[in-house]
């Protein structure tokens, strides 16, 4: 999380913005691809990166031919599946925010003669902060629950790439039911903090 909170926020607010404002077939492409981890089994989201990106795929290979990067069965699989569980979840709020007022704003700003970065910042960002919020706290909630993508990715290795929901897996599998209760307890706290939190954000 530590990886993936930050990254949905750099990923996740300057693309619900472009697909927000955006139109062609470019952006309906990119719009679907985003929306794919919502629509497709977790699972086959996790073989089809599995594909993509393990050591005899098309950019697995190549990435650990020229850079020695190896993204599946370590840290980084772990980090990929977070954030592609939770990114559409952070992506759809911005966008919808960004359809109706903000962008005659973002017109005006451009006639008062501010640069795209200082409209984005100024305007854009102070708009779209609940939506935002509520972005993170739901992407967020979503990565914490990723099982599919993460076993596949990651390889559920003990004590190198096994996550919270994995070990509960690995707790009932085993027997462990109170470890695997213990566990399911915590991510229920979490959960019930971050839809506190995202209640607060849509009353404030």
């Amino acid at each position: 999380m530590a990886v993936a909170v930050p990254l949905f926020f750099l990923l996740g607010v300057p693309l619900g913005y472009g697909l927000g404002r955006g139109r062609g077939r470019l952006v309906a492409a990119l719009d679907f691809l985003v929306s794919l981890p919502l629509v497709l089994p977790p699972m086959a989201v996790g073989f089809f990166l599995l594909l993509l990106l393990g050591r005899e795929g098309v950019l697995g290979a190549s990435l650990q031919r020229w850079f020695g990067l190896e993204i599946v069965f370590g840290f980084p699989g772990l980090a990929l599946a977070a954030v592609t569980a939770g990114i559409p979840l952070m992506v759809r709020p911005i966008q919808a925010a960004v359809r109706g007022d903000l962008m005659r704003l973002v017109e005006l700003s451009a006639v008062l003669g501010k640069s795209p970065l200082t409209t984005f910042v100024r305007v854009v960002m102070p708009h779209c902060r609940k939506s935002i919020a509520a972005g993170l706290f739901l992407a967020t909630g979503r990565a914490l629950g990723e099982v599919g993508v993460s076993l596949l990715l990651g390889g559920d290795i003990i004590g190198r790439t096994n996550t919270v929901s994995l070990e509960i897996y690995n707790a009932v599998f085993t027997g462990d039911f109170l470890r695997a209760g213990l566990l399911s307890g915590l991510l229920a706290a979490v959960s019930l903090a971050l839809v506190l939190a995202l209640k607060r954000t849509g009353s404030g």
